[in-house]
């Protein structure tokens, strides 16, 4: 399939405890669409590593390709906005994410949004209800084996280093049906850090996942 816009190459940021291969159906969906993707592992196994430095490996790992499309999703969204401005993409999609405050350590973040813990023990259920079995235990057995060695000390103690939010068009995508961030906490969370109204989506909290298809026509359709 070709696209009718000029291609972009989208940067695709995974959360806490996930990895580059979280994104792998989104990146098919986007280079049938004759875009590009780069997804980097981010170094949550190196304590020292500071958010700083998790910036930095996705900026490195994007290089010069331009014009660019940052994706931030879940605990990505700390880290999203400092590669926005390193990059100055087209546009920055925080995607059912974080929003960091300047200042705000992410340990200090889950008190402060107002977060409520959402009551689902079982981690299939909480983040993968809407995943095909098979493809949903694949990702979190892939995913879990390198959270065994993570250590984010540094990056979680690190107060958000930017004085205010980048100069970047922002949009914020929540999803209808995740419960780990739900809809009604997400909509506040957007409308107190952010000021701006959610887009939406059907799916859980891994809608990269779940609807890649939906998700690679919400990007390409941005400006």
């Amino acid at each position: 399939m070709t696209t009718s816009t000029p291609a972009k190459t989208y940067v695709l940021i995974h959360g806490g405890g996930g990895s580059a291969y979280d994104w792998h159906l989104l990146e098919s969906e986007l280079h049938d669409r004759g875009h590009g993707t780069v997804a980097v592992d981010l170094p949550m196994t190196d304590p020292q590593a500071g958010l700083w430095d998790y910036a930095d490996a996705v900026v490195r790992a994007a290089g010069e390709r331009r014009p660019l499309v940052v994706v931030a999703h879940s605990w990505g969204g700390l880290v999203g906005p400092l590669v926005a401005a390193r990059l100055a993409p087209a546009a920055l999609v925080m995607l059912t994410a974080m929003i960091p405050k300047p200042g705000e350590t992410p340990g200090e973040w889950w008190e402060r949004s107002g977060w409520v813990p959402p009551g689902v023990e079982d981690e299939y259920e909480l983040y993968m209800h809407d995943v095909p079995r098979e493809l949903g235990e694949r990702v979190l057995a892939h995913d879990g084996a390198l959270a065994a060695n993570m250590s984010m000390d540094r990056a979680n103690d690190e107060p958000w280093p930017l004085p205010a939010w980048p100069d970047v068009p922002t949009r914020y995508l929540l999803c209808r049906d995740d419960r780990f961030f739900t809809p009604e906490f997400v909509r506040r969370h957007v409308r107190d850090r952010l000021g701006i109204t959610p887009d939406e989506i059907p799916g859980g909290h891994m809608a990269m996942l779940s609807h890649p298809s939906e998700l690679a026509d919400y990007l390409t359709r941005l400006p």
